[in-house]
């Protein structure tokens, strides 16, 4: 594909509107809408890539970004990473699907069951909304009841979204406790008594958790029967190779994994107590392309990156230096309410309102570097110290360029 004149803000403008005419809200995933990726005064920033390479990406203008966001946290390895851009390309030369499993299901699971403590029997799904709405039905077929306590963002399925759309009665079986809410979660779990079938953590969300909130969802679940599941998609082969649970030692029936587990390629897997999996029989749980090569070959080249080094540590120090960098820039802009918050490989920007977060992320775009508005910025092993030093220089231009703004209003 040719690539678009450079930095030509019109091509920019052109795609942006082409994509409003033809896919509603401009963007088949949310978080990459306009209005999401930089606010509902969005100003012409680029909206569409043409190439992306390590931690940066080609605008349809021609400008090279240095992307923070990694595609909402799915790669971690870097874009178009030689081992897994290579291990697909070898698994879609001999044919991705056919009318029988291939062989790289069984070899990914029997790999993840190594690396994810949980993990003794797994099932393939394609995204982090059905893996989870598919480890609560294995829950409520293991258990023979309904009612979910959760506590994240489980995807736009019906089963717990209160979106435009869902029928009032789609999640009368569903309890949302606030995070880190130990109290709350266990007054929900004895008002459920004998009805509670699952309770659904995100465990990590914009912080880490205090201890004993998941130890007391281990004690509710192990008192009336319940199962534990751990959504972790976004801290599986990030915070640790096999997730929150490996970091905390933490113990769970159930657990879903995605995003950086085949680094950008579509691949959830629901794993589990093999006590609690065997109900995958007896329900019905079935996606066409869940086991195709393509995403299955990437996920083993991620295996073998983590096998091969400590990945994980990695995405620790340079997440730190991230988040140092922009840090400094919030020193040396002088501009007060800024602060950074989360975790080394997941950390985000509060600004105190939205209005100020949408202008800080248009001007650093303006500097080429593309922020999240809100949760997360990721860090991934491509985030070299040639990245990070112009991460900080954008983040120091655009807060100075918000002082100044504050002062002449």
């Amino acid at each position: 594909m040719a690539l678009p004149s450079p930095s030509s803000p019109a091509v920019d403008t052109d795609w942006r509107t082409r994509a409003g005419a033809v896919i509603p809200g401009g963007a088949s995933t949310g978080s990459k809408r306009p209005d999401a990726l930089v606010g509902p005064d969005w100003d012409g920033s680029p909206t569409h890539f043409v190439r992306a390479t390590g931690c940066r990406v080609v605008t349809t203008g021609g400008a090279e970004l240095v992307d923070c966001t990694m595609a909402l946290g799915s790669v971690a390895l870097g874009y178009a990473h030689e081992g897994v851009t290579r291990a697909v390309t070898e698994a879609i030369a001999h044919g991705n699907v056919a009318g029988l499993s291939h062989v790289l299901e069984v070899e990914v699971a029997e790999r993840l069951c190594q690396v994810i403590p949980c993990a003794e029997q797994v099932r393939f799904l394609k995204s982090g909304a059905e893996g989870v709405a598919a480890a609560v039905r294995i829950a409520r077929a293991s258990t023979g009841r309904s009612l979910v306590i959760g506590a994240g963002y489980f995807g736009w399925l019906d089963w717990w979204s209160h979106a435009a759309g869902v029928p009032a009665g789609a999640h009368e079986d569903f309890r949302a406790v606030p995070f880190d809410d130990v109290e709350a979660l266990a007054q929900a779990a004895r008002a459920a008594g004998d009805r509670l079938a699952a309770i659904l953590i995100e465990p990590v969300i914009e912080r880490l958790p205090s201890p004993e909130w998941l130890a007391e969802a281990r004690r509710q679940c192990d008192a009336l029967g319940a199962v534990l599941i751990l959504d972790e998609m976004k801290t599986g082969f990030r915070l640790r190779t096999g997730g929150f649970q490996e970091y905390a030692g933490v113990d769970t029936d159930l657990a879903v994994f995605g995003k950086a587990l085949a680094n950008g390629f579509p691949l959830s897997a629901v794993v589990g107590r093999e006590r609690v999996m065997r109900a995958a029989r007896s329900t019905w749980i079935s996606s066409t392309l869940a086991g195709e090569s393509a995403a299955l070959a990437a996920a083993r080249a991620v295996l073998d990156a983590h096998a091969a080094s400590d990945v994980c540590a990695t995405l620790w120090e340079r997440g730190d230096a991230m988040r140092r960098a922009v840090e400094r820039a919030i020193e040396a802009s002088g501009v007060a309410g800024v602060h950074v918050r989360g975790i080394a490989p997941m950390w985000l920007l509060d600004l105190g309102d939205d209005r100020r977060l949408s202008r800080f992320v248009e001007l650093a775009l303006g500097e080429r570097v593309l922020f999240k508005r809100g949760a997360y910025n990721f860090a991934s092993l491509a985030h070299d110290a040639t990245a990070i030093a112009r991460m900080e220089a954008a983040a120091r231009h655009a807060l100075t360029a918000l002082g100044r703004e504050a002062s002449r209003a």
